[in-house]
């Protein structure tokens, strides 16, 4: 049986990858983050730790709401070729 409640994130997942202000935020966040990487010495090892932390996490939530849109998809394919699992 395909759980809807995956077909409800999966859709406000894709929603939020498509909203330009929520892009344009993890845009920003990623750029600020780099420049800041780029701008620390190399003996301000705690800071670009930090920060190489920060983008890893940044780039940990757009996989994990890619990969709940992903999820969703799959089930609806799956609901299509066997309706009644």
């Amino acid at each position: 049986m395909i759980d809807r409640s995956d077909e409800e994130r999966a859709r406000q997942a894709q929603n939020l990858l498509s909203n330009e202000l929520f892009v344009e935020s993890f845009n920003v966040l990623k750029e600020d983050l780099m420049s800041r990487w780029s701008a620390s010495g190399a003996t301000e090892l705690e800071a670009r730790e930090s920060i190489w932390l920060a983008m890893r996490l940044l780039d940990r939530l757009r996989v994990h709401l890619q990969s709940i849109v992903e999820t969703g998809k799959m089930n609806e394919a799956l609901a299509k070729q066997h309706p009644f699992i």
